[in-house]
């Protein structure tokens, strides 16, 4: 059976303009496990999902509570991953033995003087109007804002993944026959500790570079990054968009992606194929099972 490693889109669990509520996000979540379950059923496979809303959303709720300090964003990662890989596992338990399930909370080394630090990229929370989002920035102590599509996000520092703490456990983990939930919004944060192990650090992971980084190091036989759209296109929001079936590493670096939606997913995939992984596609998460046999979304080759 082949190893797949399934990347979830925020869009799988809070979809633009939709409150984050909890029963939203079980809701969605319940037609993404569907899907999964269906790739479960023929391949070995590891999840993992972004949580910039609901990582921008813990951060709100800890800056409304005055008689405690802001905690920091390493550890609303923490509380976002399990929060995400439990809601996710109990959905998937409906199609799959629930014993064979698990959600492991991931920390993920980067560098310390990653120039990320300096130059923050990386939306989280709400996506607001102009007059809103610079509000509560200036509430907020001054944190920067990026437009987001028609509206204006905040961004925080999105440092590249250079190694995945828990790899051994994940890789014994998908040996005994679990789907593993994991490095679930681009994992934990973490550098080296003077004292020996590891500390948190402010910021969150690109979710697609990590979980390309995972694949390439599980020796994963296909990447798959499941969004709202159902492939690539070239030009996309222009009248010459053109649908991207199948390609090469080439080909797409050509492109001019949006740097906040398709451009990580796209940089993900080369990277994946780059290290020797079969293939890596994109496409719609309702045709998981399509995409992950190279029958539907956009098909990356070398």
């Amino acid at each position: 059976m082949s190893l797949v490693v399934a990347a979830l889109g925020g869009n799988a669990l809070i979809r633009r303009g939709q409150r984050p509520d909890e029963s939203v996000q079980r809701t969605n979540l319940r037609s993404a496990a569907e899907s999964l379950s269906q790739v479960a059923g023929s391949h070995r496979l590891v999840i993992t999902h972004g949580n910039g809303p609901q990582v921008g959303l813990l951060a709100l709720q800890g800056e409304a509570y005055r008689d405690a300090s802001p905690y920091s964003l390493d550890v609303l990662d923490a509380e976002t991953e399990g929060m995400i890989g439990y809601l996710l596992t109990q959905e998937l338990g409906a199609h799959l033995s629930p014993e064979h399930l698990v959600a492991l909370l991931t920390q993920v080394v980067v560098d310390p003087q990653d120039p990320a630090f300096d130059h923050p990229t990386k939306p989280i929370g709400p996506v607001y109007d102009r007059a809103t989002a610079e509000a509560r920035a200036a509430a907020g102590g001054g944190w920067p804002i990026i437009p987001d599509g028609e509206g204006w996000r905040r961004v925080v520092a999105s440092p590249e993944p250079l190694y995945i703490v828990e790899l051994p456990a994940i890789r014994l983990l998908v040996d005994a026959g679990l789907v593993v939930t994991c490095v679930g919004g681009g994992g934990i944060p973490v550098v080296p500790s003077q004292g020996g192990g590891y500390r948190g650090v402010e910021a969150v992971i690109d979710k697609d570079l990590a979980t390309a980084l995972l694949a390439q190091r599980l020796g994963a036989d296909v990447l798959v990054m499941l969004t709202d759209v159902d492939a690539v296109y070239d030009g996309w929001g222009t009248p010459t968009a053109r649908r991207v079936e199948r390609t090469t590493v080439a080909e797409l670096r050509t492109m001019e992606l949006p740097a906040g939606s398709m451009g990580p997913k796209v940089e993900a995939a080369c990277r994946f194929v780059e290290a020797g992984g079969r293939y890596a596609v994109i496409g719609n998460l309702e045709d998981a099972l399509a995409l992950a046999e190279g029958a539907a979304g956009t098909v990356i080759h070398a």
